[in-house]
């Protein structure tokens, strides 16, 4: 049964809950097939109004901020896999505290808290805490130089030429993240870049954290390979893998639903204002940039065809996506749906310019909508000063 968008305000961020089911099945089945752990990533997906739900399925979560730790400790009752690229001395106690894993992004930061954790572990030896190293093979497919770690003069990792022969004594695991929303081809490629630049390490270590990435989800990944690939190192180093995908997790889970508030000529171009941002709303639209789908819509202009021009409601002059076609007008009033709003787009969302927050809800497995949260006037003041 459809969702009944009739029923839901706008604009508003729509989780379904039987696509989010979906993917986590898929997801549990390959940690079971390969013997691994697959856990959620925070920067991906914060809705913790349904980490119950993920909690069924996965068995943690991993966090890049105290604020991270604390939600995944306090909705799903885990204790963090923790990594920062710089710790804040005052918070490190308590990210101790919080953390079942913790991965440093360079050795010196790991010489600065060593003592810290030792001291930690000796007064709390009930409490798993377990360090590891990130570091950077030096090798990525990623295209879009802002999201690939391994550019010259990324802060992301360790290059091998600065680690010792022996890991060093205190660190058990070993970190990597150089994937974005990759196939496992890629992973294949990217671990034998990794096995020539620190496979001596990896015979030191107990523990591999392969990032993020890994868009299993998606139509068309080869399962089996990952399957294969994740089995056969995780063999033949003795290794205990983890996963932690960003986008994988509620990849087409859900839409941003909005309303056309005005149509315009701009010099002979339609353009329809929408009652949501690209800029504060929808920001990695911008970023990577990528033009997203809007259901019903050419995705390419057409001619003969009603072509507009999707802007924003903030007064940032950028603010706007390309042309859409449509088989009819566009009127004020009318329901536009943005498909694969959910991951990434609901944890970037911002308040610039004064504009609203989109409302969050779920259409439940029982076809009914839930609003889950609305924000208004105090969620912009309580932003600023």
């Amino acid at each position: 049964m459809p969702v009944d968008y009739s029923q839901i305000p706008s604009p508003c961020f729509v989780l379904q809950e039987e696509l989010l089911r979906k993917n986590l099945q898929l997801i549990d089945s390959v940690q079971k097939r390969a013997g691994c752990k697959i856990i959620l990533a925070l920067k991906g997906f914060s809705m913790y109004s349904v980490f119950p739900i993920v909690k069924e399925y996965l068995s943690g979560a991993t966090a890049s901020s105290l604020n991270e730790v604390k939600l995944i400790n306090d909705f799903m009752g885990y204790k963090a896999h923790t990594y920062m690229p710089a710790y804040p001395d005052q918070e490190f106690t308590e990210i101790m505290e919080r953390s079942s894993y913790i991965t440093f992004n360079s050795l010196s930061q790991w010489e600065r808290f060593k003592s810290r954790v030792e001291e930690f572990k000796h007064k709390n030896p009930e409490h798993f805490l377990s360090c590891g190293i990130r570091v950077n093979p030096q090798y990525s497919e990623v295209t879009t130089e802002m999201y690939n770690p391994c550019v010259p003069g990324s802060r992301l990792g360790v290059t091998r030429d600065k680690l010792p022969d022996t890991l060093p004594e205190g660190i058990d695991g070993i970190h990597f993240h150089t994937l974005c929303e990759n196939g496992s081809d890629t992973l294949e490629r990217t671990l034998e870049a990794l096995e020539v630049r620190f496979g001596d390490l990896l015979k030191q270590a107990k523990w591999l954290n392969m990032g993020g990435g890994h868009l299993m989800t998606r139509e068309g990944y080869d399962i089996d390979k990952l399957v294969k690939v994740v089995s056969n190192i995780r063999e033949k180093y003795n290794l205990d893998v983890i996963l932690e995908p960003g986008s994988a997790i509620a990849w087409r889970t859900g839409e941003l639903v909005t309303t056309v508030l005005d149509v315009m000529d701009s010099q002979g171009i339609q353009v329809a204002i929408l009652d949501t941002s690209f800029a504060a709303h929808m920001p990695d639209t911008l970023e990577m940039p990528y033009k997203p789908v809007i259901t019903g819509a050419y995705q390419d202009a057409v001619a003969e065809k009603p072509t507009y021009r999707m802007g924003g409601m903030t007064c940032l002059a950028g603010d706007f996506i390309g042309d859409y076609s449509f088989d009819k007008p566009l009127e004020i009033g009318d329901t536009l749906i943005f498909e694969d709003m959910i991951h990434y787009t609901m944890v970037k969302t911002t308040t610039f310019n004064g504009v609203n927050l989109p409302s969050i809800g779920l259409w439940s497995k029982n076809q009914a909508f839930k609003l889950i949260r609305s924000y208004g006037y105090e969620s912009f003041k309580d932003r600023l000063s």
